[in-house]
């Protein structure tokens, strides 16, 4: 059978399971991961399993580009230290009652150190997206979830480093003192070019969608591979080569433009995780994998709500920081193999910790999606992991009432009336020389492609009010109707037309409003014209502030339309 043939096949169980979950209510990740138990057979006797590998790596290098495109300086310093002490206190913990619990079960003394680390490391991938998908990537416990499992990460990266070396016995302290010195010259180095060079370049990159969205690949990807080329690991490559993105202007659209990519590609990261479960012997490790999942799903979330709680938030914070180390991570499975390839441990094991981690991952689906439930039902019974004075700060998220799509010339004026609404707005636009003059006023704005449907799906309509586009493009302003009035069916939607017939189109499709600057035109010149007749002491005036606007908008570089042929 045909890679293509295969790839087409493996896609089409994904889709059919993806569509029971949703029947069923239940989270795709455990459709993908059914996928792969189903498909696994035939992806063990591919020509080329290294090829199924590949999507997965894409797929993951992509998903902590992104993250590291949401995780900006500030958000760094202001959850580092909270995530560090996390981070490293649940890592250390569940390690060592993992090896003594193996130790009781009857493992070696290696094995059990192995296996204790192992049950100690979270999936910051499959939280991401469990996260994702149910819309709190911006809420407290999400940042701190994301701050403590990017430092597991990192402790899971160092170990396979350091592990190799002790291994072979001829490495010395000196050699993992430069591997360390290499690994942050490159991060520095990365984040210099991101910071300082990157933001000059942002304007031409950005003029076009296409030109920005290769970049963005070239950049990702290529800063993984260079990463990996010098010894260290694609994640840490492509999470610090986000990093370097996350003040771009155009990072939004960037994300936009990068999700579907990834949404592709993690799939066969699952449905490989599934696969890789060897079925033979699962009868003699169930037992033991039982009693290991049963101390990840509730020893590890204990951990994680005292160490919270200690630290001064709340149990409800508690309770969703903890579902998020409910399940074992994907470089256990790497540190594992790592063991078995080094003689270390008996393939056996490799098996054991596989299995836990498709138990965990069924398991923390369900706490993760669920926890808002969950803390209804046992919220009153959490008292004890909070501290009678809590510094729990809510995070300040803007949820804009309003938003302009076209910042230029039309939209100055609609600007300046916000001004006066004292209500928060947004403009978007997609030229980003208007996006830096509008953010060298003090406006919030960003850069974006209307016709983006990813784009304006990623927008958060829950609070949308009202929605003025000024682009004089029908399907676009037909797609941000749809997509408006998809999220709030009573938000006020107005657009500008150019054609009459477009216009009324608009209105049989449910816009609220349909702005012909033409007629619209003429309509306030009558009444400036009136009012100057009829009051000829306003006359200076109306003329002094017609100036000073028309200066305004000559400073901001307007300058109107060239019409070919204009009727009267």
């Amino acid at each position: 059978m045909s890679l293509f043939a295969e790839l087409s096949i493996i896609i089409g169980v994904a889709f059919a399971m993806s569509v029971v979950m949703t029947l069923l209510r239940q989270p795709l990740i455990i459709g993908h991961i059914i996928t792969g138990l189903l498909v696994g057979p035939i992806i063990a006797s591919s020509l080329s399993p290294d090829t199924f590998t590949l999507f997965s790596e894409i797929g993951i290098a992509i998903l902590l580009f992104i993250v590291g495109i949401n995780l900006s300086p500030k958000t760094i310093k202001e959850f580092g230290v909270v995530a560090l002490i996390t981070g490293v206190s649940q890592v250390v913990i569940t390690s060592i009652v993992g090896y003594f619990l193996a130790k009781s079960i009857g493992f070696s003394d290696l094995t059990s150190l192995y296996i204790g680390v192992c049950l100690a490391f979270s999936s910051t991938i499959i939280i991401l997206k469990l996260i994702s998908d149910k819309g709190d990537i911006e809420t407290l416990y999400a940042k701190i979830s994301i701050g403590f499992l990017l430092v597991q990460d990192f402790i899971a990266i160092t170990l396979l480093l350091i592990i190799p070396m002790i291994s072979v016995g001829n490495s010395s302290f000196k050699d993992i003192g430069i591997v360390f010195g290499r690994s942050i010259l490159l991060i520095t180095l990365v984040l210099i070019i991101g910071f300082y060079f990157l933001p000059k370049i942002n304007k031409f990159i950005s003029k076009n969608i296409e030109l920005l969205f290769l970049f963005a690949v070239v950049w990702g990807l290529g800063i993984a591979s260079i990463f990996k080329f010098t010894g260290f690991s694609i994640e840490a490559g492509a999470l610090i080569a986000g990093i370097a993105l996350s003040n771009l202007p155009s990072r939004h659209e960037i994300i936009a433009k990068m999700t579907p990519l990834r949404d592709f590609f993690i799939i066969i990261f699952f449905i490989l995780l599934g696969a890789h479960l060897t079925t033979t012997n699962i009868s003699e490790i169930f037992p033991q994998a039982i009693i290991f999942s049963v101390l990840v799903l509730i020893f590890n979330p204990l951990i994680l709500m005292i160490i919270v709680g200690i630290l001064g938030y709340k149990k409800r914070t508690g309770l969703q920081t903890g579902f998020t180390v409910a399940q074992v991570s994907e470089f256990s499975l790497i540190l594992m193999a790592m063991g078995v390839s080094f003689g270390q441990v008996d393939n056996r094991i490799l098996s054991l910790i596989t299995l836990v981690a498709l138990i965990t991952i069924f398991g923390s689906s369900y706490l993760v999606l669920y926890s808002d439930r969950i803390y209804k039902i046992i919220g009153k019974y959490l008292s004890v992991f909070e501290r009678k004075k809590t510094r729990e700060n809510k995070i300040e998220i803007i949820k804009y009432p309003i938003i302009l799509f076209g910042g230029n010339r039309v939209g100055y004026d609609l600007i300046e009336g916000f001004k006066k609404m004292n209500k928060p707005f947004l403009v978007v636009d997609h030229d980003p020389e208007n996006v830096e003059a509008l953010r060298r006023q003090g406006i919030n704005v960003d850069y974006g492609d209307a016709m983006d449907i990813d784009y304006l799906e990623s927008l958060d309509l829950s609070q949308i009010e009202l929605v003025v586009s000024t682009i004089p493009n029908s399907e676009t302003n037909t797609l941000i109707n749809n997509v408006v009035k998809s999220k709030n069916k009573n938000a006020i939607v107005v657009v500008v037309s150019h054609k009459i017939q477009d216009a009324l189109t608009h209105y049989e499709n449910g816009v609220d409003y349909v702005i012909l600057p033409h007629f619209l035109g003429g309509q306030y010149a009558s009444k400036i014209v009136t009012d100057m007749s009829e009051n000829p002491t306003q006359r200076e005036e109306i003329k002094e502030k017609h100036i000073k606007s028309l200066m305004a908008r000559l400073s901001n570089g307007h300058e109107h339309p060239k019409i070919g042929v204009y009727s009267s």
